[in-house]
């Protein structure tokens, strides 16, 4: 049987509680899950692109079928390229779920033969989101509950 690898796509501007939670859950389920690292061009992220795959790479190192790897392709492009058969979402509320379904649908119409999978974070952290966590940084709040400690060391540099 083929190796099943799962793309877990994102900015992870910063990576959180959240999405560790679902990238250990998703490294059981799958034999390999990519983390791609991308740039949404809507957005003006407040770490690099390399300091967010330095520190995915450092946050996710315990898991070993897991990699990080930058991308600024069309995200159907990036999966095929990575021979991956699936696209993993997280949905941490219903919110989320229309426009996860719209993109769902898009990339289906782009790539058939990509499927898209959603996995919910753990109540503990279904309220995180890496814009919230920015925004708790810049006025000075404790991040300390949603981040890794080496996160929040590169936020504190990075704001002052």
């Amino acid at each position: 049987m083929a190796s099943v690898i799962a793309v877990y796509p994102g900015t992870f501007d910063p990576i959180t509680h959240g999405h560790t939670d679902l990238v250990a859950r998703a490294s059981t389920l799958f034999d390999e899950v990519i983390l791609g690292i991308g740039e949404n061009r809507g957005k003006t992220p407040l770490l690099s692109r390399e300091q967010r795959v330095v520190l995915a790479n450092e946050v996710l190192s315990d898991f070993d079928n897991v990699t990080v790897v930058p991308f600024d392709t069309l995200l159907v492009d990036f999966v095929a390229s990575r021979h991956a058969q699936v696209i993993l979402r997280g949905l941490r509320a219903v919110s989320d779920f229309e426009y996860e379904f719209q993109l769902a649908g898009m990339n289906r119409h782009l790539a058939p033969d990509i499927e898209t999978m959603f996995l919910t974070p753990s109540e503990k952290y279904a309220f995180i989101s890496s814009s919230l966590v920015r925004e708790i940084a810049a006025h000075g709040g404790d991040i300390s509950h949603f981040v890794d400690p080496r996160v929040k060391a590169a936020m504190q540099d990075k704001i002052g």
